[in-house]
């Protein structure tokens, strides 16, 4: 790899990442959203750079921008006439960091650029997706902009409405975009050989083991359990302790069962509980009606589906003993995506290349590669990140470890097998 200088890659990473980051709906903090005024600005500077790599610049009905490397020396007698995608997203949370999503595009930017610049020949084509819409924020659904791209979009999603009651169909128009386009986005499964995506690891295990990149084995999957508990309001000083019907307490007891539970996975499974909602809370009263929300993820369905099954057996046991109302929906179940075993040996032998030894693990957080898997095999490499922190400003990857990522994606593009 003398033609690569990751030192190089990792300070213009660092670089595109801070211009990127400038963009945001808000003064003092990183909020970008889909199909906004933001996404809009961002859109047109990542194709702004695509073309400056050497890219031929497109964009879809919904915003996903694509940079297209034809490799026109493609090599004689090995052309596949397939596509290698590479991807990530650009939209944030609210108050995130410079480095999620956005280091997979930059990442892809500058890999494909090593190509085209070079005039480098490859027996297939390069695509480099910057996707809208992963983190679901304005919208009640995620991934929309990556489902359309696998050929999975859902249109009754363009019914759904953002905090203000814009529609998604209506977000789209305003984007100038037309919503009847949005088929046309879908990639053909004949024409790909796979999707990649480089992304910070947003957790601290690459970290604790003193090791820059690792191979994503599967996205794990995730089942929410929506618990509504209905008690008894009451008066916090004159009901007393043994006659009390506290849906709160109830609530609080479920919350504890479910992490005792998951720890004693000896981590095949986390849950947690970041959503509970009180009717009409006051702290003089005792509260009866009571939502929280259970977020349980694996990377193994088995592991996962058991789990629900005995958490929701321990959650009726605290219901009926605390003789409190009980009613549960599952809302979300999203299976297990595992990633290719060949895209993980190459991103392995990509990674020894740079000089580092790979980790392999899985991915809790869910990633736009949910929805690519729908169009072909995927893979995922992750960088690691201080502290494994994410979704916050504190959000750090070093551009020595950005870097050695790139450049183990330009020698992964190297040797990958269409």
């Amino acid at each position: 790899m003398a033609d690569v200088d990751p030192q190089n890659l990792g300070e213009r990473a660092e670089r595109m990442l801070l211009a990127l980051g400038a963009i945001s709906a808000e003064p003092r903090r990183l909020n970008r959203q889909f199909l906004t005024p933001e996404h809009r600005r961002a859109a047109d500077l990542v194709g702004t750079w695509m073309k400056a790599a050497g890219l031929d610049v497109s964009e879809d009905a919904l915003g996903t921008v694509r940079g297209h490397w034809a490799s026109a020396g493609l090599m004689a007698g090995r052309n596949t006439g397939k596509r290698l995608l590479i991807g990530s997203h650009i939209d944030t949370v609210i108050d995130a960091g410079l480095y999620d999503g956005n280091l997979g595009v930059v990442a892809g930017i500058l890999a494909a650029e090593h190509f085209a610049k070079a005039g480098r020949r490859l027996p297939f084509a390069l695509d480099v997706l910057a996707f809208g819409d992963e983190e679901g924020v304005r919208f009640p659904a995620t991934l929309n902009s990556s489902r359309a791209v696998a050929g999975v979009f859902r249109p009754a999603a363009l019914e759904l409405k953002d905090a203000n009651g814009v529609t998604l169909r209506e977000a789209v128009t305003r984007f100038g975009k037309d919503p009847a386009d949005i088929a046309g986005a879908a990639f053909s499964p004949e024409e790909v050989a796979g999707y990649i995506e480089l992304h910070i690891e947003q957790g601290p295990v690459l970290e604790n083991r003193n090791q820059p990149l690792g191979v994503v084995t599967a996205i794990a999957g995730q089942s929410y359990l929506s618990v509504e508990l209905m008690g008894e309001a009451g008066h916090a000083g004159t009901v007393p302790m043994m006659m009390r019907r506290d849906a709160l307490a109830g609530a609080a007891e479920i919350i504890l069962q479910a992490e005792l539970m998951a720890r004693d996975t000896s981590g095949a499974v986390v849950a947690t509980v970041g959503v509970v909602t009180i009717s009409a809370p006051a702290t003089n009263v005792i509260a009866g009606h009571v939502v929280l929300i259970v977020d349980i993820r694996s990377g193994s369905d088995p592991a996962r589906l058991d789990f629900v099954e005995r958490l929701k057996l321990e959650i009726r046991s605290v219901a009926d003993r605390r003789h409190l109302g009980l009613q549960v929906t599952q809302t979300r179940n999203v299976a297990t995506t595992p990633c290719d075993a060949a895209i993980q040996d190459g991103i392995a032998a990509a990674i020894r290349a740079t000089g580092s030894e790979p980790l392999r693990l899985a991915s809790g957080a869910g990633h736009d590669g949910t929805a690519m898997a729908q169009l072909g095999p995927i893979g995922m490499m992750f960088v690691r990140c201080r502290g494994g922190v994410s979704h916050n400003p504190a959000e750090y990857a070093s551009p020595a470890d950005m870097g050695l990522a790139v450049a183990a994606l330009i020698r992964f593009i190297e040797g990958f097998k269409a």
